[in-house]
């Protein structure tokens, strides 16, 4: 669950304990409000910053035990925040990142790139952890590779959908070293050239994906189950892009029926 492409990952599912149930539709009910001022609808960047700083305030008004003024905050507060301790600076990283998407649109190189991931899809996951009580620092590491690689993958399956926002995800140092230029996005044409750029940005990602995948199978019960799940839908992602050859303008991989079954039956498989 990444926060601005939350439609890939089910939240809540019927696998979560009940009693994490309210608190993540809660976060889920926060980070999907602060993507939408920032990504949806027809507002100006002014408009959208102004609306982020004022959950900005609300974080600030928990952090200093006050109360809230929104619905949307109190129900944060009273549901995840107060009764399981939660920590606040994820939510101000998620808060940065949806900032930081309103005004940046490219991304130099891949390090930028990755401290973008690291605001606006690591926080997820360490909240879930918090949720679970998992607090160690390997278990956060791993969760971190593992959120970063899946809003890398999402990134991926969603260049042109990204191009028609404005936003180009790629770095541009990658863009330069496989020859590809913007125009070449802008025109939907996967050549030879752009299939070279995509297959690399998804070994990278795989590669990310992979080395934090330890973590499903550490964490015991049903959170070891879902984390499974989600690597699997991950994993299956970068399949279907290989199999499209990555031409994304035509092809948009998503998750099917038939992958839900497969994703289900190789996350029981813990070996």
């Amino acid at each position: 669950m990444s926060v601005n492409h939350y439609e890939n990952f089910p939240v809540g599912s019927i696998v979560m304990p009940r009693r994490l149930r309210k608190p993540t539709h809660a976060v889920y009910a926060f980070a999907r409000t602060a993507d939408d001022i920032a990504d949806e609808g027809g507002a100006d960047d002014e408009t959208r910053l102004q609306g982020l700083t004022e959950l900005e305030r609300e974080l600030d008004r928990i952090q200093n035990g006050e109360t809230p003024q929104t619905a949307l905050m109190r129900r944060l507060n009273d549901e995840a925040v107060r009764p399981f301790q939660m920590p606040l600076e994820p939510f101000y990283d998620l808060l940065s990142a949806f900032k930081q998407d309103v005004v940046k649109k490219r991304y130099q190189n891949f390090g930028e790139l990755v401290d973008y991931c690291r605001r606006s899809a690591n926080p997820v996951g360490r909240i879930m952890l918090h949720l679970y009580g998992e607090h160690d620092p390997v278990s956060i590491a791993r969760s971190d590779g593992i959120c970063t690689a899946l809003q890398l993958i999402n990134f991926w399956q969603d260049v042109a959908v990204d191009w028609q926002k404005g936003r180009v995800y790629i770095p541009q140092d990658d863009l330069a070293r496989f020859k590809v230029s913007e125009e070449q996005i802008a025109e939907g044409k996967a050549d030879f050239a752009f299939r070279r750029l995509m297959a690399h940005e998804c070994e990278r990602a795989f590669a990310m994906l992979k080395g934090g995948s330890p973590l499903g199978k550490t964490l015991k019960g049903r959170i070891g189950f879902e984390l499974r799940m989600i690597i699997v839908g991950g994993q299956l992602i970068l399949q279907k892009l290989d199999g499209i050859q990555y031409d994304v303008f035509n092809n948009r991989p998503v998750l099917d029926k038939k992958d839900w079954l497969i994703i289900v039956k190789r996350a029981f498989q813990k070996k």
